[in-house]
């Protein structure tokens, strides 16, 4: 009889590498203090029955699934992204799922859904580790991906992540920077989908504007950077290189032009957290600007 089980795994955010990072770049990521819970009950009949809870504990979806089978009760588009992961961790590990009892599946963010920060990779981890599977094949079987949002999901520091013949190497670094009291993650109010930003950059990207070496040499730097200036001026040559790849505009320019900071955007542009970094607080700045979600790097950052 398999006994209850609680597992839990850490948002994430990319500071640097972001597109890039599909192509060999060597990125650094941070976990986040937010992820998500999935907590496994067996029950006497063979099924699952599924709760997702929000940061508030209210239910945004609920759902029962025929094990055998592989089908919802309830088609709609969660519950295929559901299946399609259980489906893909049986594939990986056959015994998954092949007793005679069922489950009640219960899973709990600490972060609201739009904020982009793993609700997706936060799941397939966890259901890895129940399936007994490995997360990145799970990943690459289901969502896609450059896979960094796995590495922050099973790490509690900062790392580096880079992909070499497709294969994820994660390595813990030492990301503390004296100045991260200037440092802020502000919220645009919508959510971006990853798996369309990673198509269009794939649609767009010119190869020969990028250069694997230059945006290793930003990471570099930025990591071992000691002073702010030094490091929103790493911030400016960050966003006006990925600009230049994938024909978008930085988000500075777009929103933020008289700000006096450096901003940066974090992962697929146009949506979700940017990186603010400031000498002074910039709460008022953006609030003014219609955008209250404004949170300190000590508060975010795990």
């Amino acid at each position: 009889m398999f006994d209850s089980k609680t597992i839990y795994s850490n948002g994430k955010l990319l500071i640097s590498g972001e597109y890039v990072v599909l192509d060999g770049a060597v990125s650094l990521a941070v976990p986040t203090k937010f992820g998500q819970f999935l907590n496994i009950i067996p029950i006497g009949e063979k099924r699952l029955v599924w709760t997702s809870l929000d940061e508030k504990s209210e239910v945004w979806f609920e759902g029962v699934f025929d094990i055998d089978l592989f089908s919802s009760e309830v088609d709609c588009e969660i519950s295929q992204r559901i299946t399609q992961i259980l489906k893909a961790a049986k594939d990986l590990n056959p015994s998954f799922l092949a007793s005679t009892e069922g489950f009640h599946v219960s899973t709990k963010l600490d972060f609201p859904r739009n904020w982009g920060l793993g609700t997706s990779s936060t799941l397939i981890n966890n259901i890895a580790e129940w399936a007994g599977v490995d997360a990145f094949q799970l990943l690459e079987k289901t969502f896609g991906g450059s896979g960094y949002d796995i590495a922050c999901a099973q790490n509690n520091s900062a790392i580096t992540y880079q992909l070499e013949n497709n294969t994820p190497f994660v390595l813990p670094v030492e990301f503390n920077p004296s100045f991260k009291n200037n440092l802020y993650f502000v919220h645009l109010n919508k959510k971006q989908n990853s798996r369309e930003g990673i198509k269009q950059y794939n649609e767009t990207k010119v190869q020969s504007n990028f250069s694997v070496e230059e945006m290793n040499a930003i990471t570099s730097e930025m990591i071992s950077s000691d002073s702010l200036e030094d490091f929103k001026a790493l911030i400016v040559h960050h966003e006006n290189y990925i600009s230049k790849i994938t024909k978008q505009t930085p988000v500075k320019d777009l929103y933020f032009e008289d700000f006096e900071g450096a901003i940066k955007s974090l992962g697929a542009w146009g949506g979700d957290f940017i990186l603010v970094a400031s000498d002074e607080n910039p709460t008022s700045y953006f609030k003014a600007k219609g955008f209250h979600t404004i949170i300190p790097y000590r508060n975010m950052v795990l």
